[in-house]
Order: structure tokens, then C-alpha cells, then sequence
């Protein structure tokens, strides 16, 4: 069947119904002793089976074979790609940022264009982060991949994407972000050459964020997560399905596509967000807020307001405060960020940090805007200001993210990035 993505159900959070084929869902139950058509009942958990209602992730699917009619997994190339706990290169403290990956020259897909950054935590633990980027340009052909070790949240930054998925298929484009459950089968599909970020959540599934005083509404909101209405694929040849277990790629091979779920129901779902459709909040008086205000969604950890991983996004705004440097202010954190840039230009860095790059702020470490971003802003007129043409975002999490040695070694490493806070003039005491 062909895969359809013209309609997505709306809500975040929410139970969802959909079929294929009408008629495909049983009514009642949920593996009844005759499943309708002869498909086969799955359950698929995101979460323990006793967790508390309210945290409850699963779904279940109603297939044309069942999922566990396949050989024996053997270790598959790792390619660029590693896993927490990271420790094939020494942890380091330095500020880093790197060029954007070049997109490469003979035919790559997804998977084969994934790049491993750093991470940290252990996948076998359920805590932690790892990071990656990727650069293609071919689908996924009779290949399908899926994440034993985490929930994949992945930010399109070049060309269009298509993630055919068990559930169905979810078109996206840069601006988008798309998130995969830990454990869903999909490829991806494109047309031509693509890019974009992917943060591997070994911790709780993502979630919006409790608004506290802002109130009911604002920042990401429900109804504007999409996931996707059920479409099946009957297709009888050989798939490869390389999957991430253990730290470790790992494939085999079915006799199918393994994309053949014709309905499903439940909350453990892919989705789609649009990031145009967040609703900043921002002072209008004085002091701009934490970059906690532009959190869109967060993986809790077992430390009361303290993320196993946060996604925030630094969208177009209107900057109208008083008598306040407007760029981020120099800080030190600890909790560890890694950033990327979708498009245009970052507020704080007036160059060297293109659309595709990257930079590391690790835990403790000094940072905040270069030497021309700063004399541009102490000297600005302050009056209300929109910052257009930009989509920045963060992964930022409790514990020091280690980098890989590709990372540390890449010739995208910019070994100059130190420099950007030298020559900043002493402040005049009077003496």
C-alpha cells in the first residue's frame, strides 16, 4: 500500500485511534482471541507496565505478521556511530564548536550518515544523552532502522525528509522536529541531499513542561503535535533492519517489510512538531528570563526540576526590554549544553557558527557572546527589535557530555573558538 501522510492526528499526550483498512481495529478488546482480517496484536511499551497512568506510554498494533518473525541479529558496522557510556576519548572542559559536516560524495543513506558528537549517562542504565549528526543523500532502501537504547528526537537542518515509520509516514522539513519512540521501526526518504541533529534520550520520553505561573497556555502547545494515521506497507522481499542495542548496530534480515501495521491505537506514538508554532514568552519590562522560557519539550530525571535532557528552541521574537544587554549574558551552568543552528544567524555569535554547526558548553564553562556581539549590544539603541530569520535550539542536560574522538580530532573542529572572548577591556574601577 502506498504510504499516505496527508492527514496527521493533532494532540500531544492524548490516546489515538487509526486504521488503514476500515474495520482493522478490534472493538472491545485489545488482543481479542480472532483479531479482525487475521492480523496480529502487539503491544508496544514506552514505559514500565506499572508505571502511573498519567506517565503510561504504549500502543498497540494490529499487523500483517508478527514482529518477532525475523533471524538472529549480528553485529552490523558501526561506521562514526558510538554510545554511553562514552569513553573512547578523555573528557574535556573546553568550549567547543565545529563547521558544519560536509555532505558526502558517494551514496549514503541515514543510517551510513549518522556521527556520533558525545553524549553521556549509559544507554544500559536509561540516563543520559547521546548526541549525533548526520549528512545524506539517498532514502533507505529495503533498510529499516530502530533504537533499543533511546527515544530519538531529530532536527531536520537541510532538504526534505520523509520518516516512514510503523505507524505511518511523517513528512518534514527544516523547522520541523520529528520524535521517535524507543523501539519504533522507520527509514528515511529524501530527495535529495539532507542534514539536520539527533538527540538519543536514554532517560524518560520527552514531555511538555509543567507552565507553573505562566498559566494554561503558552510556550508549545498540545494540539500542535502531530502524529501520524496508519498506513502499512505488503511488501514481500528482503529488509534489512538494522537496529541499536547495547551501545551497539546490530541487523538482520526479514523476509518482509516490517512496516506492516494496518491499525493501531494507543499514546507511544512518532510525532511531529512545527517549531513556528511556539508561543515565546519574554519580558516587557527589564532582564530577560532563563533560556528555561524557550523549553519545548523535557525528559525529567529522578531530581526534581533538574532535566535528564531539555529541547529549547531560539525562534524569531520581539526583544523590547529596558536598560538590558539583550544578548545571553556570560554564565556558567551546570547543567551541560550543546547547540545547533538550523538557519540564519545566532543573537550571541556574530560569525563563525553557521546553520549545520555545532558548539559545546560543557558544565562550569565560561561562555556567552563574543567580543563583537558584545560591543554591538552595549552600544545598541534600545528600542523594540524583532530577531527574524533565525531558528537556533539546545540540547541541554545535568551531566558533563563527553565527546567522542572523532569529535575532538574532526578537521570541523574549529581550534580557534577560544578566541572569539579574547580582548574584552578591563572594567574601569576608578583607580
Amino acid at each position: 500500500m502506498t504510504l499516505n501522510s496527508a492527514t496527521y492526528l493533532s494532540g500531544f499526550g492524548n490516546h489515538f485511534a487509526t486504521e488503514a483498512v476500515p474495520g482493522a481495529l478490534p472493538v472491545g478488546r485489545n488482543s481479542p482471541q480472532k483479531t479482525p482480517m487475521g492480523l496480529y496484536s502487539e503491544q508496544l511499551s514506552g514505559t514500565a507496565f506499572t508505571a502511573p497512568r498519567s506517565e503510561n506510554r504504549r500502543s498497540w498494533l494490529y499487523r500483517l505478521r508478527p514482529s518477532a518473525q525475523h533471524p538472529a541479529y549480528q553485529p552490523f558496522d558501526q561506521g562514526r556511530v558510538r554510545s554511553g557510556p562514552f569513553t573512547d576519548a578523555p573528557p574535556s572542559p573546553n568550549r567547543m564548536r565545529w563547521d558544519p559536516l560536509s555532505l558526502p560524495e558517494p551514496a549514503t543513506d541515514w543510517v551510513e550518515g549518522l556521527v556520533t558528537y558525545g553524549g553521556n549517562g549509559d544507554a544500559d542504565v536509561q540516563a543520559g544523552v547521546g548526541i549525533h549528526l548526520y549528512a545524506a543523500n539517498r532514502s533507505m532502501t529495503d533498510r529499516v532502522f530502530y533504537d533499543a537504547d533511546g527515544e530519538l528526537l531529530i532536527v531536520p537542518q537541510q532538504g526534505d525528509h520523509a520518516f516512514v515509520t510503523e505507524f505511518g509516514r511523517i513528512d518534514a522539513e527544516p523547522g520541523h522536529i520529528v520524535v521517535i519512540p524507543r523501539g519504533v521501526r522507520f527509514r528515511v526518504e529524501c530527495d535529495g541531499p539532507i542534514k539536520g541533529y539527533v538527540c538519543e534520550n536514554y532517560g524518560a520520553p520527552f514531555r511538555l513542561p509543567d507552565l507553573g505561573p505562566i498559566g494554561s497556555n503558552g510556550l508549545a502547545n498540545p494540539r500542535d503535535f502531530e502524529t501520524p494515521v496508519a498506513a502499512f506497507e505488503d511488501v514481500s522481499r528482503p529488509t534489512e533492519c538494522v537496529q541499536k542495542f547495547g551501545g551497539r548496530l546490530w541487523v538482520t534480515t526479514f523476509d518482509h517489510s516490517p512496516l506492516d501495521v494496518v491499525a493501531w491505537h494507543g499514546n507511544n506514538a512518532p510525532y511531529r512538531w512545527d517549531t513556528a508554532r511556539f508561543n515565546t514568552i519574554n519580558t516587557v519590562s527589564f532582564d530577560h528570563p532563563d533560556p528555561s522560557i524557550f523549553t519545548v519539550l523535557t525528559s525529567p530525571s529522578d531530581t526534581p526540576g533538574t532535566a535528564n535532557c531539555d529541547f529549547v528552541i531560539f525562534p524569531p521574537r520581539w526583544m523590547v526590554a529596558e536598560d538590558t544587554f539583550r544578548p545571553p549574558w556570560f554564565h556558567r551552568n551546570v547543567m551541560s549544553e550543546f547547540m545547533g543552528l538550523v538557519a540564519g544567524a545566532y543573537d550571541a555569535k556574530e560569525g563563525g557558527f553557521a546553520p549545520g554547526g555545532a558548539s559545546l558548553h560543557n558544565c562550569m564553562s565560561g561562555h556567552g557572546p563574543d567580543q563583537a556581539s558584545y560591543d554591538k549590544a552595549v552600544a545598541a539603541e534600545l528600542k523594540p527589535h524583532k530577531i527574524t530569520d533565525t531558528l537556533a535550539f539546545m540540547f541541554e542536560t545535568r551531566f558533563p557530555i563527553r565527546t567522542t574522538e572523532w569529535a575532538q580530532t574532526s578537521p570541523t573542529m574549529q581550534l580557534d573558538y577560544d578566541d572569539v572572548w579574547t580582548g574584552f577591556a578591563k572594567g574601569d574601577v576608578g583607580q
